[in-house]
C-alpha cells in the first residue's frame, strides 16, 4: 500500500472530527487527546521528510553544474 500526503491530510481531518465529538468526555477524551498528540508527532515527521525530499529535488533541478551529484542519502535510490 502506498501512502500519500493526501492520505495524511485525510487522517488529520478524521482525528480532528473525533476530537470535535462533544460526547467524548473523561478518560475517553484524554485517550483521544493522547492519540491526537501521537498522530501529530508522526505527521510532523512525515511532513518534515517530505519537505526534505522536495528541497533535494529543487536543489537537483537548480544546480549549475550538470555533473555534480546530489548526495546519495537524499536521492531516495
Amino acid at each position: 500500500m502506498k501512502n500519500t500526503l493526501g492520505d495524511l491530510n485525510n487522517h488529520l481531518f478524521e482525528q480532528m472530527e473525533r476530537l470535535n465529538d462533544e460526547g467524548l468526555k473523561g478518560e475517553d477524551l484524554k485517550e483521544e487527546i493522547s492519540r491526537a498528540r501521537a498522530i501529530k508527532d508522526i505527521a510532523t515527521g512525515i511532513i518534515d521528510n517530505a519537505n526534505l525530499v522536495l528541497q533535494a529535488q529543487k536543489f537537483a533541478d537548480d544546480k549549475w553544474d550538470a555533473d555534480s551529484e546530489v548526495p546519495k542519502m537524499l536521492k531516495g535510490d
